[in-house]
């Protein structure tokens, strides 16, 4: 059988942690067929050459000389680890803020948030195809994982620039809006990255706790206003408010290499970071089942308008989703977007799935009355 037939692909043939690896292992049929990723097998040689590995295909997972070439001989491929990485392109999980930031007390250029970038930087433009072939081989596990995250889940997708500062109203009325929408139920998702962004996040996390907390935590944060004068500052303040309030509500980002300037917020309890930001951008907009909510932004929110807008119109994936912009005066006179929108939708189904509104208070229910 080949290994690309598809009635072995799917998600419950994945083995993702060594706790999966002994359950598959010791049950009828063994390894055959599955996909391992990222495990470190170097302790379970004697297990490996014991094993039925027909078709199954190894992702980076160290193991012992004898052992890959045991399970190659039953017909299994394996794909060794990429030594010298700061990133592994096999990745079964998202990341997590604690997994990018680490090592963070040495400044942020050591964490392997940052030396991804660096590497990123230093081959994007080489025409190096290895390297090409590793970003889209990481992207591709991290959409994967982040697929078998949002199975089941009523996503909402809050949208807005990285220049909305701590300490603004704006920015705690987008943590609000955050704390809102997942006390509905709905999974906050966003950009991943500083400003209207983390606020969101934020909002998700504080969800479960009083309504105070939040304010408490606004309070904190307004001490480092932004990133762009230093990153660990910025960041550590957020680890400050997790580490005073541990076991906040979980929320999604999906930030991108792409964007260096924008560091991933600490809100986010699932990352899944991207070096490609097309496949970053389509993925979040694709994954936001249950509506959009637009808040102010520059070119990247306008691009995300109307990257949701057509979809909705060709209604290529089903039926339109809610799209809620806020700011009237931001998206009919600053950057008029909502008359563009308007006509685009006009006489189609996705007429009575867009609104405008004011403030940002008003549109958990604009997305509710919409159908998200």
């Amino acid at each position: 059988m080949s290994q690309f037939q598809s009635h072995h692909a799917s998600h419950d043939r994945e083995i993702e942690s060594l706790a999966e690896f002994d359950q598959v292992v010791s049950a009828p049929g063994g390894l055959a067929h599955h996909r391992v990723q990222a495990v470190d097998l170097t302790g379970r040689t004697d297990a490996l050459l014991a094993a039925d590995a027909t078709g199954a295909v190894f992702l980076g997972c160290p193991m012992e000389p004898r052992a890959a070439a045991g399970v190659r001989a039953t017909g299994a491929l394996v794909f060794p680890p990429i030594p010298g990485l700061p990133f592994d392109p096999y990745r079964g999980r998202l990341y997590s803020p604690d997994e990018l930031y680490a090592r963070l007390d040495e400044g942020y250029e050591t964490t392997p948030d940052a030396l991804a970038y660096d590497w990123f930087q230093q081959t994007r433009t080489d025409g190096d195809v290895f390297a090409s072939m590793l970003r889209a081989v990481h992207d591709d596990a991290v959409s994967d994982a982040l697929d078998e995250l949002v199975a089941g889940l009523r996503v909402v997708g809050v949208m807005g620039g990285h220049a909305m500062a701590r300490g603004t109203e704006e920015y705690a009325g987008a943590a609000r809006l955050g704390r809102e929408l997942a006390r509905a139920g709905l999974t906050v998702a966003t950009g991943g990255g500083p400003g209207a962004m983390e606020a969101a996040n934020l909002g998700a996390y504080a969800a479960p706790f009083r309504d105070g907390m939040l304010d408490e935590a606004l309070m904190l944060l307004a001490k480092v206003p932004s990133f762009t004068r230093s990153i660990a500052d910025w960041a550590r303040s957020a680890f400050e408010v997790r580490g005073r309030w541990p076991g906040g509500g979980a929320s999604i980002g999906i930030p991108t290499w792409f964007y260096g300037h924008e560091p991933p917020n600490a809100f986010a309890a699932h990352i899944a970071k991207y070096f490609a930001n097309a496949t970053r951008e389509d993925g979040l907009l694709a994954r936001s089942s249950a509506g959009v909510v637009f808040l102010p932004g520059a070119a990247g929110t306008l691009q995300e308008i109307f990257d949701n807008a057509t979809p909705n119109y060709y209604e290529s994936r089903g039926e339109p989703t809610p799209m809620v912009l806020v700011d009237r005066e931001h998206w009919t006179r600053t950057l008029p977007a909502w008359p563009l929108l308007q006509s685009l939708a006009k006489g189609r189904p996705m007429e009575s799935r867009i609104a405008l509104v004011d403030r940002i208070d008003e549109a958990p229910d604009a997305l509710k009355r919409l159908g998200g």
